[in-house]
């Protein structure tokens, strides 16, 4: 039995260099089979909104800025507050992304953010699921996961550099970040059917 994965993508992107990624996210995912939505939180439709209620995975992605996410991704968290009051989203997977300019830059407290925003609505959190690269003498800035983050994909991107500026292990990370929720998700998707066979 196999089932095809709905990823929503829903992010915020201030200056161009989260989009990338987002795309990135997208083309993993899509790439593994699943039916991809790239919804920008501070555009989002009513239709959107009905989007990410039937998705399997919710992936967020805010740029981080002054140590979490960005105002209009915040401002999207809490207007899920009508999905939380009838967990709408209850048993979704969940996983995150982001961006700074600095190689640290507080990224983790950003996806921290994404992840207890995904546990108040009883979501699955899907992690990196990938090793640190560029800690050792013979590992370069090219492996993926260079920054060795594992709670979900981040990037770093100098602030005097636009979006094409984003690094290319960083854009193949977060393409690694979509084919993982997408796999996952169709584990969950197939074991729900099975289990309503």
């Amino acid at each position: 039995m196999t089932t095809t994965p709905v990823i929503a993508i829903a992010y915020h992107s201030g200056h161009g260099h989260t989009a990338v990624l987002a795309e990135a996210v997208r083309d993993g995912a899509a790439g593994t089979g699943a039916e991809v939505h790239l919804i920008k939180v501070d555009e989002i439709t009513d239709e959107q909104w009905e989007l990410l209620d039937r998705a399997d995975a919710i992936v967020f992605g805010s740029p981080t800025y002054m140590g979490t996410a960005s105002g209009a991704f915040h401002v999207f968290a809490e207007a899920t507050s009508k999905r939380w009051f009838g967990q709408d989203w209850n048993d979704k997977l969940a996983a995150g992304f982001t961006n700074s300019g600095s190689k640290s830059g507080d990224k983790l407290h950003t996806l921290q953010f994404f992840q207890i925003l995904a546990a108040q609505h009883g979501m699955h959190w899907v992690s990196l699921g990938l090793r640190p690269g560029w800690n050792s003498a013979t590992a370069s800035e090219n492996d993926l996961n260079r920054l060795g983050v594992f709670t979900g994909a981040a990037a770093q991107t100098n602030v005097d550099e636009g979006p094409d500026g984003v690094h290319k292990s960083d854009i193949a990370t977060a393409e690694h970040l979509g084919r993982r929720v997408t796999e996952t998700a169709r584990t969950f998707t197939t074991g729900r059917a099975a289990r309503a066979a």
